[in-house]
């Protein structure tokens, strides 16, 4: 027999062996059911081969989503919108090429970007049927039926590797500002976080013909954003994903940009724009297909694009297309004598935005001319200017809209314009601005005058050009007291191709119009002229940016807005 100080050791050394060895879990990741998303694909079908070279084009985007397919059987794809608009392979057929390439990458759903709009709601169906995919939309109303639109569904179940998975669709709540108003004139876009409770409480109780799904996404045209240097995640996704209870995964999209994290226990995802990235939300299940996780992964395409092989079917479609539109691509507009540069990502006027407001003033015969920055695309590049790069610089359709506007409402446009959170900061000719880029957005503006230095007065009235998507409220520009307006209804792009063509040769200005002040600490034995001199100004206009009664009365410690050196 034992003694018990020899069971004791026994029971001691099975016990150790026992925590050795790995314990059976229910958190083990048996294998994945992967979704693979895309968004913001704008018509780029054609693969990038100029300066920055991203785009994988069509034939390679097919080949890579296939790749990922193929890794894991178990898989779909489905899309966050805004994917019709942008190019002139696109834009000239309607989207059919586009069409094609849902069909080639067999595309389960899609969620209905502000873009989707752009050519009326008519083509929303028929871009379903023909790309053999369903759109999703839970919280787009018909005004006079106040049911949901007809032409998506709120939801559906695709049943994937022995498991449901829940799909319910959102829209963006400003779309009524991001497009032509008149494209969406009869639709409501309600609150995303009410609509998608809703929708996954029905999920969830088992209402649905389709069964009970076993995880929820919600694929959306909602934007997000990565800080860069905490990865924090901002954006309507992540409000949505704080506002409901229920949700596993969030496919974002709108604003363009690469994300891939968590909040509040929902996976958020972004595949960046124009087919560059593809993101994945892998379902992770456990031996007995219980869902475990899911997790927001991001491939970054563009890095190794050199090493996929084009696939061949959607090669012979974009080929087919090219061939019987490249007289209208190829088409040589005229020569640019350096980069019209276009960073959307800048707090400021850009050299294209400023060329295209020249144009625009010129052909309206305004003294002022404002452009949306989200209105163009790209940068102009240097060297031989195509159709094709007009289509994709300004894909849209926008008029040039005239009118009168008071000097105070002005103020207010310009400022709206000026390092705004939400949009693409805007452009403008005719004008100077000075802003102060620490105040807060929409109280930035310091100063505005004319070209030649001319203060704009309050009461007086301006001659301005817009475009009719921001005179009518887009990108929630308020042009509300302007008077005498006049859609001259020619394309603001055919002006654009007109002044190219007249001057046969364009070349870059250097933005002059804008500049920004910087707080400067006075010190003991300062003068303010001392300070305007230093900083290549008058100390008349430092105590006008200062507000400033007695020019002699400034205290060391205090501060002034200065310009920027």
């Amino acid at each position: 027999m034992f003694s018990n100080k020899k069971l004791f050791s026994l029971l001691l050394v099975l016990a150790i062996m026992i925590a050795m060895v790995p314990a059976a879990s229910a958190t083990t990741v048996a294998r994945t059911v992967d979704v693979i998303t895309f968004n913001d694909f704008h018509g780029n079908l054609a693969e990038d081969v100029n300066s920055w070279g991203k785009n994988l084009g069509m034939s390679k985007f097919v080949s890579k989503v296939n790749e990922m397919k193929a890794a894991n059987p178990d898989s779909f794809v489905v899309s966050g919108g805004d994917n019709y608009q942008g190019t002139a392979m696109s834009n000239l057929t309607y989207g059919e090429p586009v069409s094609e390439m849902f069909k080639a990458l067999d595309v389960k759903v899609s969620a209905i970007g502000n873009h989707e709009f752009d050519w009326g709601t008519d083509r929303i169906a028929k871009w379903a049927e023909d790309g053999e995919f369903d759109y999703l939309a839970s919280n787009i109303y018909d005004t006079t039926t106040n049911e949901p639109v007809t032409w998506a569904k709120p939801y559906v179940i695709i049943e994937k590797g022995g498991i449901n998975v829940g799909l319910i669709g959102l829209a963006h709540p400003d779309t009524v500002t991001l497009t032509k108003v008149e494209n969406v004139t009869g639709l409501e876009f309600r609150d995303p976080i009410i609509a998608a409770q809703e929708w996954i409480d029905f999920l969830k109780a088992g209402n649905a013909p389709e069964g009970t799904p076993d995880v929820i996404i919600a694929v959306t045209h909602l934007d997000s954003k990565a800080d860069y240097d905490t990865g924090v995640l901002s954006g309507t996704a992540v409000e949505l994903a704080n506002g409901v209870t229920g949700l596993d995964a969030i496919v974002s999209a709108h604003s363009h940009q690469k994300v891939e994290g968590d909040v509040n226990g929902v996976a958020i995802i972004q595949a960046y724009k124009y087919a560059r990235s593809v993101g994945k939300l892998e379902i992770q299940l456990d031996s007995e297909d219980n869902v475990i996780d899911v997790i927001a992964e991001l491939d970054n395409a563009y890095n190794t694009k050199g090493d996929l092989i084009p696939d061949a079917e959607a090669e012979a479609v974009y080929n087919e297309y090219y061939e019987k539109l490249s007289p209208i691509l190829n088409e040589k507009v005229g020569i640019a004598n350096g980069e019209f540069t276009h960073n959307r990502d800048s707090a400021n006027v850009s050299i294209l935005g400023q060329w295209v407001c020249e144009v625009m003033a010129d052909k309206a015969g305004t003294d002022i001319g404002i452009q949306n920055g989200g209105g163009l695309r790209r940068t102009l590049l240097d060297g031989n200017i195509t159709m094709g790069d007009m289509y994709e610089i300004m894909p849209y359709d926008n008029t040039l809209v005239k009118f009168e506007l008071p000097g105070k409402d002005l103020k207010l446009v310009i400022d709206h314009g000026i390092m705004n959170p939400d949009i693409t900061d805007g452009s403008y000719s005719g004008l100077k601005v000075v802003y102060d880029p620490n105040a807060e957005f929409e109280n930035r503006l310091v100063d505005l005058t004319l070209a030649d230095g001319t203060p704009i007065e309050d009461e007086k009235l301006y001659s301005v050009v817009a475009n009719d998507f921001m005179f009518t409220g887009g990108d929630k520009y308020d042009f509300s007291n302007a008077i005498n307006d006049v859609d001259t209804y020619v394309p603001i792009r055919d002006s654009l191709v007109e002044a190219i063509r007249a001057a046969g040769t364009i070349t870059p200005d250097e933005v002059t119009s804008m500049s920004a002040l910087d707080n400067y600490t006075i010190v003991s034995g300062d003068m303010l002229w001392k300070i305007a001199k230093t900083h290549g100004t008058t100390y008349q206009t430092l105590a006008k940016y200062n507000d400033l009664a007695d020019a002699n009365l400034i205290f060391a410690g205090n501060t002034l807005l200065v310009p920027s050196k």
